[in-house]
């Protein structure tokens, strides 16, 4: 098939909920891609923040081509055991913060928000929820309804109600709005979506206390950030945080569609057999691949990779401050999750073009801003050909 046939069959047959590229990608082999017809280009959005060791990584290949002959999907489902949910599990148990012992998996991170809150709720006893402003928690009704972005939820009325919002990083603005109706506050380490806002001081250490101080739930949604996208392998592992649920999904499985939820003993406790469930949870073929990415992470110390080669990209580009006076505004990230914001909406609308005409792939948001999050695997060559694309691309709107 050629690209122009591919085009014409999806745009005539798939709902238009996307702008979509005119690019139609037959392959991948770590951070690059090809195009139907052959053409090379360099992926600095890892399918959105999910192929996290890169385009059909053999640790993946192998694990789908080995699970795969043995079984994708458990008689009964959930109701039978499976050696490799419980090989996955396992691996977890060594990984996660200390208390969050039990999981349950589901197919995607909004699933997994879905179900932290709506358990939330019942162990509890409480109706309300709060939330950020510029969060971005999934595009399920409940999820969508619990995003701080009017542009995810203001088409979609009547919303999910008992749902607040508060400013990102401002601790005063969450203890007015916590009250004794409070069953939890979801919360991200670091807003992706939102444009890579970072906390502050000892922002989340704060919330935390302050939910156990009301009687509240603390659930952190590690979706975007978890498994070594800021460094660490969870953004809160440096921190006292102690969340009551943790959810997960993206890089756990390198682009397989899975996700999960953690919790502690004490909240697992309070759940009843029905209460939660789900067809896939924690099937075969997705917890097979997710423990060879999940390993892969930790034997191969990706965590230090990523450290040190964000700290030196995230250096590189402040100096872009300087070098383009009113066109590159602020820089920021953690790890491999990258942000450049620009001094208008066009003018990144015009930057992400130039990239993409260049065959580097980047991700606009938030208007004006430049997201750069590539595959944690990604060599030092790899990550200096695309910023020499960037800065190709920042030199030509400055003159």
């Amino acid at each position: 098939m050629t690209s122009k046939k591919t085009i014409e069959i999806e745009d005539r047959h798939t709902p238009p909920f996307f702008n979509k590229i005119q690019i139609s990608i037959d392959r991948g082999e770590g951070v690059y891609v090809w195009d139907e017809e052959g053409t090379r280009y360099l992926d600095f959005t890892s399918g959105w923040g999910v192929t996290s060791i890169g385009h059909a990584h053999s640790a993946i290949t192998n694990a789908l081509q080995e699970q795969g002959q043995k079984i994708l999907q458990n008689p009964n489902s959930g109701l039978t055991y499976s050696p490799a949910r419980a090989r996955l599990l396992d691996l977890l148990a060594k990984i996660l913060p200390a208390k969050l012992t039990r999981v349950f998996f589901s197919n995607s991170g909004a699933e997994a928000n879905d179900a932290a809150i709506k358990m939330a709720r019942k162990v509890t006893g409480r109706s309300d929820v709060i939330s950020t402003e510029q969060s971005f928690h999934g595009r399920t009704i409940s999820t969508a309804s619990a995003t701080g972005q009017a542009s995810h939820r203001s088409k979609f009325n009547p919303l999910m109600p008992n749902y607040k919002f508060v400013p990102f990083n401002d601790i005063a603005a969450l203890k007015t709005s916590m009250d004794s109706n409070t069953a939890a506050v979801i919360l991200e380490p670091v807003q992706g979506e939102g444009g890579v806002q970072i906390p502050s001081g000892n922002y989340l250490e704060d919330v935390s206390k302050m939910c156990k101080a009301n009687g509240s739930l603390l659930i952190i949604d590690e979706i975007q950030t978890g498994f070594c996208r800021t460094g660490p392998l969870f953004a809160i592992s440096s921190q006292s945080v102690e969340p009551d649920f943790m959810t997960m999904a993206k890089g756990i499985a390198g682009g397989f569609p899975i996700g999960a939820f953690a919790v502690t003993d004490h909240i697992a406790a309070q759940f009843e057999v029905g209460d939660h469930g789900g067809t896939y949870c924690g099937n075969p073929l997705g917890c097979a691949v997710a423990y060879a990415v999940v390993n892969y992470l930790v034997e191969n110390d990706i965590s230090s990779h990523v450290i040190k080669l964000g700290d030196q990209t995230l250096e590189r580009m402040r100096t872009w401050i300087q070098k383009y006076p009113g066109l590159v505004t602020r820089v920021r990230g953690q790890g491999l999750l990258l942000l450049m914001e620009l001094s208008d909406a066009e003018t990144a609308t015009k930057i992400s073009d130039y990239c993409q005409g260049q065959h580097l792939f980047v991700r606009q948001t938030q208007g004006n801003a430049i997201r750069i999050f590539p595959a944690l695997n990604i060599k030092d060559s790899e990550m200096e050909e695309g910023l020499l694309i960037l800065e190709k691309a920042l030199e030509s709107m400055a003159n």
